[in-house]
């Protein structure tokens, strides 16, 4: 007899093309369950999940299977403890509430202006690379601070780094591009450091931290950054533009776009999961974990537990409680950047449903979120006017 039936019949394939119908029935039946073609643990279930990442001591990202650190090194991504705080801390300021409105509002306002008006005359786009691939590199790029480096640089190495981590995470071998890409990003950051730019933040965190581990952070700061707001961007303009009585609501009353992010959030984290290693042997929920266990948090099973999200495959702009989504994951490794993503959100969703008239998906190219461990959508074909 399989102990863990529904993980045994489940395929990494499936949950990167639709996860959710499989993600209910694990959480339903088999909340933490094994998947052999994970070689690991996944928890679908949200209080459980909140368990696995409050734990650090027991469920640790410090551990030589972990993705990320493969390809860039140890950074605040994938250590624990005090070695955590060490890296991030000198990286934490701007990205406060305040500091973000302050430092960033009217350059993303600026940025998102002029990729919109260069949009306007078209009628038609590809909105992912013309639109929100590049905002977000700007951002990030500002944010960091890089000396003499262009958006199309930038986007080239994060597309090798994060191709590189997907297939560390699928059990595949890397792409030499991601390490390559990571070199030329190192190398970038040195220059950086050594002209002693004084707005710069990475020259500012090489007082605190050595060079490699700058480089590090600042890896982890770009991909991050960019994928998180590529993909809330993406993912909650086409959850918006398939459901128009939604749409009607927030062109009715832009104060209803931040729930509108909040529950595209929720239905579609852009990180669908985040991966975790036992210290040692414990009990979770109905599984019991061997140390050394990978346990993956299904991010996106948890954010539709009807526990806490009545109907939770249904898109509700005014959802009261959306905000309790788990998609900047939760615990010491939320997500440095949660402010500044949601900012960047909602001034480009603003300006594209104000200035883009009558907006809708390209009936010609369909699409939907895909991906293992990133979940956004390929492409987004839109018209307007």
């Amino acid at each position: 007899m399989i102990e863990f039936p529904l993980g045994a019949a489940t395929t990494l394939a499936e949950l990167a093309r639709d996860p959710h119908p499989r993600l209910a029935e694990l959480r339903a039946h088999e909340p933490v369950s094994w998947l052999p073609e994970l070689n690991g643990w996944l928890v679908t279930r949200r209080d459980l999940a909140l368990d696995v990442m409050r734990d650090a001591e027991t469920f640790t990202v410090d551990d030589p299977r972990f993705s990320t650190a493969q390809v860039v090194g140890p950074s605040m991504l994938s250590l624990d403890g005090a070695e955590h705080t060490r890296h991030r801390e000198p990286f934490a300021a701007p990205f406060r509430p305040r500091e973000v409105r302050e430092g960033f509002a009217e350059f993303i306002e600026e940025e998102t202006d002029r990729l919109v008006t260069a949009l306007e005359p078209r009628g038609a786009a590809e909105l992912r690379r013309v639109f929100a691939g590049p905002l977000a590199v700007a951002v990030v790029t500002r944010a960091l601070g890089l000396a003499g480096i262009g958006t199309d640089t930038v986007l080239a190495w994060y597309d090798s780094i994060v191709r590189a981590v997907s297939e560390l995470t699928a059990g595949h071998t890397a792409d030499p591009a991601g390490p390559e890409a990571y070199a030329q990003l190192r190398a970038a950051v040195e220059a950086t450091v050594g002209e002693g730019a004084g707005t710069s933040l990475l020259a500012a965190a090489a007082d605190r931290l050595t060079l490699p581990e700058v480089a590090s952070n600042a890896a982890v700061l770009m991909f991050g950054g960019i994928e998180t707001t590529e993909a809330m961007i993406t993912n909650a303009l086409l959850h918006l533009l398939r459901h128009p009585a939604q749409l009607a609501l927030v062109r009715d009353d832009f104060a209803l776009l931040d729930g509108a992010i909040e529950e595209s959030l929720r239905l579609e984290p852009g990180a669908a999961v985040v991966d975790r290693y036992a210290t040692r042997d414990t009990a979770l929920g109905p599984a019991a974990i061997r140390e050394g266990d990978l346990v993956t948090v299904s991010l996106t099973g948890a954010n539709r537990d009807p526990a806490a999200f009545p109907e939770p495959d249904r898109f509700d702009v005014r959802r009261e409680n959306a905000r309790l989504q788990l998609a900047f994951a939760h615990g010491p490794h939320y997500c440095l950047a949660a402010h500044l993503a949601r900012l960047e959100t909602r001034i480009a969703l603003r300006h594209l449903l104000d200035r883009l008239p009558a907006l809708r998906l390209d009936p010609d190219h369909p699409t939907a979120p895909h991906g293992l461990v990133f979940r956004k959508p390929p492409t987004l074909h839109v018209r307007w006017g």
